[in-house]
């Protein structure tokens, strides 16, 4: 049973006229009497009664008409769905993403996507980059932005393009300093430290441990909100991101060369294309960064790499 013959059927049961049943087909009659029969002979009954001047529907006929206008309706609302989602009318992207660039990169990025696709529903998960990748290769992400490489030696395992690199600077309740901070200051200095899994928290350890000690905590295991909120409450210091500092409204000191740093990159899955609406997600990101950059409007010490 083909869909076309579905389609011939209906025509000649709406106009019981097999000739005008072509025309509203834009078919040649003999064809579309040779497919009405085919379509007969499958199902093994005679749809329609044949007398001059009269066709008319057997019970066969009468019993396949509504499951034939459902089955062409179905059919029509299948492919209106997927051109709407091919035209990004409709859709779905799933975005993981570390908190740090949750609260400073992100929301901006989704706005301009939200405004551009109103009709693309969005999912954000956030987590350490080591965690997204592994969303990624189990298909429960789309997109991702990780810091590489990815909690190990080496490039993370989904294909990555990498966006920007980022400085990690100082951020305090005081005034900022008047020169730039090297990490051996931070010895005996009690720190406000974020919970474990925090790539800033890792990347400041290994600073400090590089440095010949382990850093002190004035209070540790906060989110990215809870980090800022402490330091504005006068508990200690934080190390983190530029682009998190330049919205805190803290005082911001970068450390001195070669300085602490990150490179976020924009990843996919392995395996699997990335979605229409993930493409399109990634566009905008890709857009907003160099237009962002263009307008001078990277904070101090972000270098965009694309």
């Amino acid at each position: 049973m083909q869909l076309q013959q579905l389609r011939y059927f209906l025509a000649v049961a709406e106009t019981c006229h097999f000739t005008r049943a072509a025309e509203t087909v834009r078919v040649a009659q003999p064809s579309l009497s040779q497919q009405v029969r085919a379509l007969e002979r499958e199902l093994g009954a005679e749809l329609f009664h044949r007398t001059r001047g009269n066709i008319a529907l057997t019970d066969a006929g009468a019993a396949l008409l509504p499951l034939a206008r459902r089955i062409v309706a179905d059919t029509e609302s299948a492919r209106l769905a997927v051109q709407e989602t091919v035209q990004l009318r409709r859709g779905r992207v799933r975005l993981g993403a570390p908190p740090s660039l949750c609260t400073s990169l992100v929301p901006d990025v989704l706005r301009v996507f939200r405004d551009r696709y109103p009709g693309v529903a969005l999912g954000v998960r956030e987590g350490g980059s080591r965690d997204l990748v592994e969303l990624l290769a189990a298909g429960e992400l789309d997109l991702a932005l990780v810091i590489t490489p990815a909690g190990g030696e080496g490039p993370p395992d989904p294909a990555v393009t990498e966006l920007l690199h980022e400085e990690l600077v100082l951020v305090s309740a005081g005034r900022p300093a008047r020169r730039k901070a090297r990490v051996a200051e931070l010895e005996g200095r009690p720190l406000v430290m974020f919970r474990e899994g925090y790539d800033v928290r890792e990347a400041t350890l290994a600073a400090c441990r590089e440095a010949g000690f382990e850093p002190e905590f004035a209070v540790e295991g906060g989110e990215m909100d809870a980090v800022l909120g402490f330091v504005r409450a006068g508990l200690g210091p934080a190390v983190v991101p530029g682009m998190v500092a330049a919205r805190s409204g803290l005082a911001v000191t970068p450390f001195a060369a070669p300085g602490l740093g990150r490179t976020i990159a924009v990843a996919h899955g392995p395996e699997l294309r990335p979605t229409r609406a993930a493409e399109a997600l990634r566009d905008t990101l890709l857009a907003h960064l160099r237009d962002a950059a263009r307008a001078g409007e990277l904070p101090p010490g972000t270098r965009l790499l694309l």
